[in-house]
């Protein structure tokens, strides 16, 4: 039996444990986050998309991650107020979570499996080889700032690489198109 993305548990920011069945219905718009990393600012246009788009059924959900260079060093404490004193964030915020390697959480094992390529891929990954860093695994989560598009069954229907922004035309007519889908 194959475990639905809505029944993998989670935790949100504060410590309370949930799961995604939570936002059943919802389009959902999955980005691993960092605080100290130079797609940070990406947060202020997340934040925007989510206040255009959550009445019409969007949720973005930030998961911080540690895996990229130590730019998510923080408690999930200092997440939240970061993210809320910068950044005036509103969208749900989970616990701190490792997005890829031996200690992946069951979310991320699932979306890159689902979706192990990423819309955008290229540009921020040739830049990266610059800095010495070239995942072997090309379904392995790239940078922070990545994104997940989850229909309102539950499915992964697209993937964008780190450097697509919130107002990207890629993502924005993606997220609109399932938006307009029946839940």
């Amino acid at each position: 039996m194959t475990t639905s993305l809505n029944d993998i548990a989670v935790k949100k920011i504060d410590g309370t444990s949930t799961n995604l069945a939570a936002y059943r219905g919802e389009v959902l718009l999955i980005v691993n986050v960092a605080s100290k990393c130079g797609l940070t600012p990406q947060y202020e246009g997340l934040e925007s998309l989510y206040q255009q788009k959550h009445a019409k059924g969007l949720e973005v959900l930030g998961f911080p991650a540690n895996n990229f260079k130590g730019q998510e060093p923080g408690s999930d404490a200092e997440i939240s107020t970061f993210c809320s004193v910068n950044y005036d964030v509103h969208f749900p915020l989970f616990s701190k979570i490792s997005v890829l390697g031996a200690d992946q959480h069951p979310l991320y094992a699932a979306l890159t499996k689902a979706q192990p390529a990423a819309i955008g891929e290229g540009p921020f990954r040739e830049k990266l080889k610059g800095f010495g860093v070239n995942p072997d695994n090309r379904a392995d989560v790239l940078w922070n700032f990545e994104k997940f598009l989850i229909n309102r069954q539950g499915e992964v229907v697209a993937r964008f690489s780190p450097d697509v922004t919130a107002d990207d035309p890629r993502l924005v007519a993606a997220i609109d198109a399932e938006l307009l889908k029946a839940a």
